[in-house]
Protein backbone atom coordinates (compact mmCIF):
# COMPACT_ATOMS: atom_id res chain seq x y z
CA UNK A 1 0.00 0.00 0.00
CA UNK A 2 1.30 3.45 -1.06
CA UNK A 3 0.87 6.34 1.81
CA UNK A 4 0.79 9.93 0.30
CA UNK A 5 2.90 12.30 1.89
CA UNK A 6 1.16 14.42 4.62
CA UNK A 7 1.39 18.58 5.70
CA UNK A 8 4.00 20.31 3.18
CA UNK A 9 4.37 17.54 1.22
CA UNK A 10 1.22 17.36 0.40
CA UNK A 11 0.90 20.43 -0.91
CA UNK A 12 3.72 20.11 -2.74
CA UNK A 13 2.20 17.27 -4.45
CA UNK A 14 -0.77 19.23 -5.17
CA UNK A 15 1.32 22.26 -6.74
CA UNK A 16 3.18 20.17 -9.06
CA UNK A 17 0.10 18.14 -10.09
CA UNK A 18 -1.60 21.88 -10.82
CA UNK A 19 1.86 22.78 -12.82
CA UNK A 20 1.46 19.31 -14.81
CA UNK A 21 -1.80 20.18 -15.85
CA UNK A 22 -1.44 23.78 -17.04
CA UNK A 23 1.77 22.70 -18.72
CA UNK A 24 -0.42 19.82 -20.52
CA UNK A 25 -3.27 22.37 -21.29
CA UNK A 26 -0.88 24.97 -22.45
CA UNK A 27 0.86 22.78 -25.10
CA UNK A 28 -2.45 21.59 -26.04
CA UNK A 29 -3.80 24.91 -26.75
CA UNK A 30 -0.33 25.41 -28.98
CA UNK A 31 -0.78 22.37 -30.53
CA UNK A 32 -4.40 23.38 -32.06
CA UNK A 33 -2.80 26.97 -33.01
CA UNK A 34 -2.42 27.23 -36.77
CA UNK A 35 0.72 27.72 -38.08
CA UNK A 36 1.61 28.03 -41.63
CA UNK A 37 2.39 30.63 -44.58
CA UNK A 38 -0.57 31.52 -45.98
CA UNK A 39 0.31 32.67 -50.03
CA UNK A 40 -2.16 34.84 -51.93
CA UNK A 41 -2.16 36.08 -55.24
CA UNK A 42 -4.57 38.22 -56.87
CA UNK A 43 -5.88 41.32 -56.91
CA UNK A 44 -4.32 45.13 -56.93
CA UNK A 45 -7.18 46.61 -55.84
CA UNK A 46 -7.55 44.18 -52.79
CA UNK A 47 -3.79 44.67 -51.60
CA UNK A 48 -4.48 47.07 -48.67
CA UNK A 49 -6.93 45.23 -47.29
CA UNK A 50 -5.32 41.74 -47.78
CA UNK A 51 -2.03 43.36 -46.01
CA UNK A 52 -4.05 44.43 -43.17
CA UNK A 53 -5.76 41.56 -42.53
CA UNK A 54 -2.36 39.45 -42.77
CA UNK A 55 -1.06 41.82 -40.14
CA UNK A 56 -4.11 41.25 -37.95
CA UNK A 57 -4.04 37.53 -38.18
CA UNK A 58 -0.41 37.81 -37.11
CA UNK A 59 -1.73 39.36 -33.96
CA UNK A 60 -4.12 36.91 -33.41
CA UNK A 61 -2.18 33.64 -34.91
CA UNK A 62 1.69 34.66 -34.41
CA UNK A 63 2.75 31.53 -36.14
CA UNK A 64 0.80 32.06 -39.33
CA UNK A 65 2.59 34.35 -42.21
CA UNK A 66 0.91 35.94 -45.00
CA UNK A 67 2.65 36.46 -48.52
CA UNK A 68 1.34 38.25 -51.06
CA UNK A 69 1.58 38.70 -54.48
CA UNK A 70 -0.94 41.38 -55.89
CA UNK A 71 -0.50 41.35 -59.43
CA UNK A 72 -4.37 41.92 -60.54
CA UNK A 73 -7.49 39.82 -60.06
CA UNK A 74 -6.36 37.87 -63.48
CA UNK A 75 -3.28 36.37 -62.08
CA UNK A 76 -5.66 34.64 -59.26
CA UNK A 77 -7.38 32.16 -61.57
CA UNK A 78 -3.98 30.52 -63.20
CA UNK A 79 -2.43 30.63 -60.15
CA UNK A 80 -5.35 28.83 -57.93
CA UNK A 81 -5.87 26.33 -60.97
CA UNK A 82 -2.17 25.38 -60.63
CA UNK A 83 -1.95 24.93 -57.24
CA UNK A 84 0.39 27.86 -56.23
CA UNK A 85 -1.77 29.42 -54.08
CA UNK A 86 -5.57 28.08 -52.10
CA UNK A 87 -7.44 31.82 -52.05
CA UNK A 88 -7.01 34.21 -54.88
CA UNK A 89 -8.82 37.96 -53.78
CA UNK A 90 -10.47 39.23 -57.24
CA UNK A 91 -11.96 42.79 -57.28
CA UNK A 92 -14.17 41.19 -60.35
CA UNK A 93 -16.22 37.43 -60.71
CA UNK A 94 -14.03 35.03 -61.72
CA UNK A 95 -15.35 34.20 -65.69
CA UNK A 96 -16.49 31.17 -66.95
CA UNK A 97 -13.26 30.34 -69.09
CA UNK A 98 -11.31 30.68 -65.83
CA UNK A 99 -13.68 28.80 -63.77
CA UNK A 100 -13.76 25.81 -66.35
CA UNK A 101 -9.99 25.58 -66.34
CA UNK A 102 -9.91 25.37 -62.71
CA UNK A 103 -12.23 22.38 -62.60
CA UNK A 104 -10.88 20.20 -65.45
CA UNK A 105 -7.59 20.85 -63.37
CA UNK A 106 -9.05 20.03 -59.82
CA UNK A 107 -12.75 18.31 -60.71
CA UNK A 108 -14.33 20.65 -59.46
CA UNK A 109 -15.68 24.68 -59.07
CA UNK A 110 -13.74 27.12 -56.55
CA UNK A 111 -15.73 28.17 -53.60
CA UNK A 112 -16.66 32.23 -54.28
CA UNK A 113 -16.58 34.03 -51.09
CA UNK A 114 -18.03 38.04 -50.95
CA UNK A 115 -15.71 39.78 -48.67
CA UNK A 116 -16.76 43.39 -49.09
CA UNK A 117 -18.55 46.13 -51.31
CA UNK A 118 -16.58 48.70 -53.56
CA UNK A 119 -17.75 50.74 -56.63
CA UNK A 120 -15.81 52.34 -59.35
CA UNK A 121 -15.75 56.16 -59.27
CA UNK A 122 -14.88 57.95 -62.32
CA UNK A 123 -13.19 61.12 -61.34
CA UNK A 124 -11.82 64.27 -62.51
CA UNK A 125 -10.01 66.83 -61.05
CA UNK A 126 -11.03 68.19 -57.72
CA UNK A 127 -11.66 72.01 -59.63
CA UNK A 128 -13.28 70.37 -62.08
CA UNK A 129 -17.06 72.23 -63.15
CA UNK A 130 -18.35 69.00 -64.14
CA UNK A 131 -20.69 67.59 -61.77
CA UNK A 132 -22.62 64.18 -63.21
CA UNK A 133 -22.26 62.35 -66.36
CA UNK A 134 -24.80 60.28 -68.07
CA UNK A 135 -24.42 56.66 -68.72
CA UNK A 136 -24.34 56.81 -72.17
CA UNK A 137 -21.94 60.15 -72.56
CA UNK A 138 -19.56 57.72 -70.32
CA UNK A 139 -19.28 55.10 -72.65
CA UNK A 140 -18.93 57.55 -75.67
CA UNK A 141 -15.65 59.20 -73.97
CA UNK A 142 -14.15 56.11 -73.02
CA UNK A 143 -15.25 53.80 -75.56
CA UNK A 144 -14.89 53.70 -79.54
CA UNK A 145 -17.68 51.02 -79.74
CA UNK A 146 -21.17 53.12 -78.06
CA UNK A 147 -22.90 50.00 -77.43
CA UNK A 148 -24.91 52.15 -74.29
CA UNK A 149 -26.77 53.92 -76.86
CA UNK A 150 -24.45 57.44 -77.50
CA UNK A 151 -24.91 59.08 -80.54
CA UNK A 152 -21.53 60.17 -80.88
CA UNK A 153 -18.01 60.04 -79.91
CA UNK A 154 -17.34 62.63 -77.12
CA UNK A 155 -13.36 63.65 -77.64
CA UNK A 156 -13.50 67.42 -76.17
CA UNK A 157 -14.69 68.89 -73.13
CA UNK A 158 -16.73 71.55 -75.10
CA UNK A 159 -18.80 68.99 -76.23
CA UNK A 160 -20.12 68.48 -72.66
CA UNK A 161 -21.18 72.31 -72.50
CA UNK A 162 -18.60 73.33 -69.62
CA UNK A 163 -18.37 76.72 -69.55
CA UNK A 164 -15.05 76.87 -68.50
CA UNK A 165 -13.53 73.81 -69.94
CA UNK A 166 -12.70 73.13 -73.48
CA UNK A 167 -9.84 71.12 -75.20
CA UNK A 168 -9.16 66.96 -75.72
CA UNK A 169 -10.20 65.26 -73.13
CA UNK A 170 -7.52 62.72 -71.30
CA UNK A 171 -8.48 59.45 -70.64
CA UNK A 172 -6.69 57.18 -67.31
CA UNK A 173 -7.97 53.60 -66.77
CA UNK A 174 -6.01 50.25 -65.56
CA UNK A 175 -4.43 48.00 -67.42
CA UNK A 176 -6.34 44.71 -69.10
CA UNK A 177 -5.05 42.35 -65.99
CA UNK A 178 -6.93 44.82 -63.54
CA UNK A 179 -10.63 43.48 -62.44
CA UNK A 180 -11.50 47.25 -62.30
CA UNK A 181 -10.55 47.49 -66.14
CA UNK A 182 -12.95 44.69 -67.21
CA UNK A 183 -15.49 45.31 -64.53
CA UNK A 184 -15.50 49.27 -66.36
CA UNK A 185 -15.61 47.78 -69.81
CA UNK A 186 -18.56 45.66 -69.05
CA UNK A 187 -20.82 47.95 -67.37
CA UNK A 188 -19.57 51.06 -68.26
CA UNK A 189 -19.15 50.49 -72.24
CA UNK A 190 -21.49 47.78 -72.09
CA UNK A 191 -18.99 45.22 -72.90
CA UNK A 192 -17.41 47.47 -75.46
CA UNK A 193 -13.70 48.12 -76.73
CA UNK A 194 -11.80 50.80 -75.31
CA UNK A 195 -10.82 53.94 -77.22
CA UNK A 196 -6.72 53.37 -77.92
CA UNK A 197 -5.36 56.69 -76.24
CA UNK A 198 -6.76 55.63 -72.77
CA UNK A 199 -3.61 55.75 -70.64
CA UNK A 200 -3.38 52.33 -68.87
CA UNK A 201 -2.01 52.04 -65.53
CA UNK A 202 -0.79 48.94 -63.31
CA UNK A 203 -2.38 50.65 -60.14
CA UNK A 204 -4.98 53.07 -59.22
CA UNK A 205 -2.82 55.38 -57.97
CA UNK A 206 -1.33 56.34 -60.73
CA UNK A 207 -4.76 57.23 -62.32
CA UNK A 208 -5.04 59.51 -59.29
CA UNK A 209 -2.20 61.28 -59.40
CA UNK A 210 -3.16 61.96 -63.24
CA UNK A 211 -6.04 62.89 -62.71
CA UNK A 212 -5.01 65.08 -59.98
CA UNK A 213 -2.30 66.86 -61.87
CA UNK A 214 -4.80 67.67 -64.97
CA UNK A 215 -7.62 69.31 -65.41
CA UNK A 216 -8.19 67.84 -68.73
CA UNK A 217 -8.05 64.31 -67.13
CA UNK A 218 -10.71 61.83 -66.24
CA UNK A 219 -10.51 58.30 -65.41
CA UNK A 220 -12.08 55.98 -62.77
CA UNK A 221 -10.83 54.22 -59.25
CA UNK A 222 -12.01 52.16 -56.68
CA UNK A 223 -13.47 54.31 -53.78
CA UNK A 224 -10.61 53.48 -51.31
CA UNK A 225 -8.09 55.28 -53.96
CA UNK A 226 -10.55 58.58 -53.71
CA UNK A 227 -8.59 61.56 -52.43
CA UNK A 228 -9.12 65.52 -51.87
CA UNK A 229 -7.23 65.99 -55.71
CA UNK A 230 -9.84 63.86 -57.64
CA UNK A 231 -13.95 64.85 -57.72
CA UNK A 232 -16.03 61.63 -57.74
CA UNK A 233 -18.64 62.56 -60.59
CA UNK A 234 -22.79 61.43 -60.29
CA UNK A 235 -24.00 58.66 -63.00
CA UNK A 236 -27.33 59.34 -64.22
CA UNK A 237 -29.16 56.52 -65.81
CA UNK A 238 -31.37 56.22 -69.04
CA UNK A 239 -34.41 57.89 -66.29
CA UNK A 240 -32.42 60.99 -65.45
CA UNK A 241 -32.27 59.57 -61.92
CA UNK A 242 -28.96 60.46 -60.39
CA UNK A 243 -26.97 58.16 -58.19
CA UNK A 244 -23.82 58.94 -56.36
CA UNK A 245 -21.42 56.34 -55.29
CA UNK A 246 -21.92 56.46 -51.42
CA UNK A 247 -21.56 53.71 -48.80
CA UNK A 248 -25.50 52.80 -48.70
CA UNK A 249 -26.42 53.11 -52.16
CA UNK A 250 -22.58 50.82 -52.69
CA UNK A 251 -24.10 48.17 -49.98
CA UNK A 252 -27.62 48.20 -51.81
CA UNK A 253 -26.36 47.68 -55.31
CA UNK A 254 -28.10 50.78 -56.49
CA UNK A 255 -24.72 52.85 -57.79
CA UNK A 256 -24.43 50.90 -61.38
CA UNK A 257 -20.61 50.53 -61.27
CA UNK A 258 -21.24 48.86 -57.34
CA UNK A 259 -19.49 45.84 -57.14
CA UNK A 260 -18.56 43.00 -54.48
CA UNK A 261 -14.82 41.93 -53.72
CA UNK A 262 -14.33 38.33 -53.58
CA UNK A 263 -11.65 35.75 -52.32
CA UNK A 264 -11.18 32.69 -54.06
CA UNK A 265 -10.80 29.54 -52.34
CA UNK A 266 -9.71 26.16 -53.00
CA UNK A 267 -11.65 23.65 -51.43
CA UNK A 268 -13.28 20.40 -52.24
CA UNK A 269 -16.62 19.19 -51.86
CA UNK A 270 -17.99 18.46 -48.39
CA UNK A 271 -14.96 19.66 -46.93
CA UNK A 272 -14.52 22.68 -44.34
CA UNK A 273 -11.97 25.06 -43.86
CA UNK A 274 -8.98 24.64 -41.46
CA UNK A 275 -5.63 26.20 -40.43
CA UNK A 276 -4.27 29.64 -41.83
CA UNK A 277 -7.10 29.60 -44.15
CA UNK A 278 -9.89 28.94 -42.04
CA UNK A 279 -8.16 31.77 -39.30
CA UNK A 280 -8.08 34.44 -42.69
CA UNK A 281 -11.84 33.81 -43.16
CA UNK A 282 -12.87 33.95 -39.63
CA UNK A 283 -11.22 37.12 -39.62
CA UNK A 284 -12.21 38.70 -42.07
CA UNK A 285 -15.81 37.78 -41.55
CA UNK A 286 -15.42 39.31 -38.25
CA UNK A 287 -17.21 42.52 -36.59
CA UNK A 288 -12.98 43.14 -36.60
CA UNK A 289 -12.21 42.29 -40.03
CA UNK A 290 -15.22 44.31 -41.67
CA UNK A 291 -14.17 47.31 -39.53
CA UNK A 292 -11.00 47.20 -41.20
CA UNK A 293 -13.14 47.29 -44.53
CA UNK A 294 -14.54 51.06 -43.61
CA UNK A 295 -11.10 52.15 -42.01
CA UNK A 296 -9.82 51.59 -45.83
CA UNK A 297 -12.51 53.12 -47.79
CA UNK A 298 -14.76 50.36 -48.59
CA UNK A 299 -18.30 49.55 -48.08
CA UNK A 300 -18.70 46.33 -45.13
CA UNK A 301 -20.69 43.96 -45.93
CA UNK A 302 -24.21 43.49 -44.33
CA UNK A 303 -25.03 41.48 -41.78
CA UNK A 304 -27.58 39.38 -43.62
CA UNK A 305 -24.30 38.91 -45.93
CA UNK A 306 -21.86 38.31 -43.49
CA UNK A 307 -24.00 35.52 -42.07
CA UNK A 308 -24.61 34.31 -45.89
CA UNK A 309 -20.81 33.69 -46.30
CA UNK A 310 -20.13 32.60 -42.64
CA UNK A 311 -22.70 29.43 -42.78
CA UNK A 312 -21.49 28.46 -46.61
CA UNK A 313 -18.01 28.05 -45.34
CA UNK A 314 -19.52 26.70 -41.82
CA UNK A 315 -17.37 28.83 -40.05
CA UNK A 316 -19.61 28.64 -36.84
CA UNK A 317 -19.40 25.20 -36.78
CA UNK A 318 -16.35 22.61 -35.54
CA UNK A 319 -13.17 22.08 -37.38
CA UNK A 320 -12.84 18.70 -39.32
Amino acid sequence: MISLPQGRGRHRLRQACFAAVLSFMVAMAHASEPVGTLGIVGSDTMAGLMLRWGEQLGERHPGIRVQLQASGSASAPPALAAGTTRLGPMSRPMDEEERQAFIQRHGYAPVEVEVARDALAVIVHRHHALESLRLAEVDAIFSRSRRCGGERDINRWEQLAIDDRAGRIELHGRNPASGSYGLFRQRALCGGEYRQRLNEHPGSAAIVAAVTESREAIGYVGLNHLTPGVKPLALEDAEGSLSFPGAEQVRRGDYPLSRALYLYANLPPGEVLSGPERALLELILSPEGQQTVTELGFVALSDAALASQRERLRLDGSLP
